[in-house]
């Protein structure tokens, strides 16, 4: 499939999906939220715009991202947790950060334009999976490279957001796709499933889970 369908079929079902996901039932499971700080496993915490982040996740995943961080271990690599629950104000307290930056970066873009751009990315803060809880951002550390590892559009923990983000892309090295895939063959491992236009995104439990598991329900619901 070339870029241009590729990045159209994408598209579609993201449509798709978010037309559907006001129409999920979500039977809360009320499984607590935990932080992967008061683990053992072994992980890395990249820094959080929010202070005092504690990278929570809901119980029921603790064990699931130890599976996960052991099988890297075997492989002299670190699962890198990026982000996890996020309130409605740390949503939006990211969205105005990366709009400031991306407005920055590209004085010549309209506000529209870069609110667009944005708006593939970084979900609105009443409507990030995030809240869930059931919801986790992750990249790779290379232990024998002595850095993070190349997914194709990151340089280090720095992420250019872009279409060559969508997980499959077509147009990125062969060493972006073998990453990419490790990392996604991670999660899919424990039921997680990969966003659609994020390959460093996965969900659980989650609406977006139950559509694409073809769930009756979701069993996690936004939580404070």
């Amino acid at each position: 499939m070339n870029v241009k369908a590729y990045c159209n079929a994408v598209e579609t079902k993201d449509l798709q999906h978010k037309l559907l996901a006001p129409t999920i039932w979500i039977r809360e499971n009320h499984s607590p939220l935990m932080s992967l700080m008061d683990t053992n496993f072994n992980l890395i915490f990249e820094p959080s715009i929010l202070e005092d982040y504690q990278y929570l996740i809901r119980e029921d995943l603790i064990e699931k991202i130890g599976r996960i961080s052991k099988q890297l271990d075997r492989q002299n690599k670190i699962l890198i947790v990026r982000s996890a629950w996020r309130s409605s104000e740390h949503q939006k307290l990211l969205w105005d950060s990366k709009f400031a930056y991306y407005q920055k970066k590209n004085p010549k873009k309209s506000i529209g334009e870069i609110k667009e751009i944005l708006s593939y990315f970084i979900a609105p803060p009443t409507m990030s999976m995030h809240a869930t809880g059931g919801a986790v951002d992750a990249l790779i550390y290379d232990r024998l490279e002595d850095g993070v590892m190349d997914f194709g559009t990151n340089n280090g923990l720095e992420i250019d957001l872009s279409k060559k983000c969508y997980p499959y892309h077509p147009d990125i090295s062969a060493k972006a796709k073998k990453n990419r895939a490790l990392l996604i063959g991670l999660f899919e491992d424990e039921d997680f499933v990969c966003d659609l236009k994020e390959y460093w995104h996965f969900d659980y439990g989650n609406v977006v889970w139950a559509i694409e598991k073809e769930k009756e329900y979701a069993i996690y619901g936004p939580t404070t």
